[in-house]
């Protein structure tokens, strides 16, 4: 039965990671890339490389293949850092997100209303990105190389790291297509951030988790081999019964809380779990403090 259940559990996993990957293949196919609108990424990177290529090349390298191509060096560099379990189902998301992108034919005439495109834009990526993100993984790109950079250079938060590279492309993209599209990426990237952290139950840099259960000792280190995220014991006393009850308290990043969730439930169905945003962090595993 736990075998089912675990498998029936990566089924929905695979699932929604496809569905997010589609929507985001959509969004890039039907709106970024007609309208040349670079939003960031190695997505908008290929897009750029796109037009620049096809002054030389007629069509273009296609943007499913420029996808590829420089995913598969960040790839094996992030092998090592990330582990082999995220960076299986972050492979299959990028597998997914490719074939989309390869699928998904772009308009030939496309509508030139960019309000409406960042929007529309804005909330597939949103939603796509969500789903992924919600089910522990990304879908590599700019996210797998910030982390290969932050390993590099640790004094350095991700987040710094991963908003300097999305800048690079953005500026890069308004300098091949103009200021009016950037302008309107910009705006995508702001619904796409927003819609992203409503879904993942995010929107801060980190959040704060308090579980409270009887198996406490296979939840915490469960959360600790699977998300590598230290947990402290807390020990507490209950209002109404007087018993002795022992808290886990754990801070994750945004994007790891729906797998704590989700460990604590396979664990222990009762499981009392608190969730709260956490403004900022320092330390191991976040932003250190570098003393002057």
């Amino acid at each position: 039965m736990k075998r089912e259940r675990l498998a029936g559990g990566k089924g929905r996993d695979l699932m929604m990671i496809a569905a997010g990957t589609i929507c985001m293949a959509l969004a890039v196919n039907l709106v970024y890339e007609p309208l040349g609108m670079v939003t960031g990424g190695i997505s908008g990177l290929s897009i750029i490389v796109r037009r620049l290529t096809g002054h030389w090349l007629g069509r273009g390298v296609p943007v499913w293949l420029s996808n590829l191509l420089f995913n598969i060096p960040v790839f094996l560099t992030a092998l090592k850092i990330k582990g082999k379990a995220y960076m299986r189902m972050t492979l299959f998301a990028n597998l997914c997100f490719t074939a989309a992108l390869f699928l998904i034919p772009v308009p030939a005439t496309p509508q030139k209303d960019f309000v409406l495109a960042a929007v529309v834009g804005g909330v597939l990526t949103g939603a796509g990105l969500g789903l992924v993100f919600s089910r522990g993984c990304s879908t590599g790109g700019t996210d797998l190389l910030g982390a290969v950079i932050h390993h590099v250079f640790p004094y350095y938060p991700v987040g710094q790291i991963l908003f300097l590279l999305d800048c690079l492309i953005i500026a890069a993209g308004a300098w091949v297509f103009g200021i009016r599209p950037a302008v309107y990426a910009a705006v995508a990237v702001y619904l796409t951030t927003r819609l992203m952290d409503t879904i993942v139950a995010g929107g801060n840099f980190a959040k704060l988790a308090y579980i409270i259960s009887d198996h406490y000792e296979e939840i915490g280190c469960s959360v600790m081999s699977q998300l590598g995220r230290g947990v402290t014991v807390l020990e507490g006393t209950g209002m109404y019964t007087g018993k002795q009850r022992r808290t886990l308290m754990c801070v994750v990043d945004r994007k790891q809380i729906s797998r704590v969730s989700q460990i604590a439930r396979n664990i222990d169905k009762k499981a009392f779990v608190i969730i709260s945003d956490i403004r900022e962090v320092q330390g191991e595993g976040f932003v250190e403090k570098v003393q002057t």
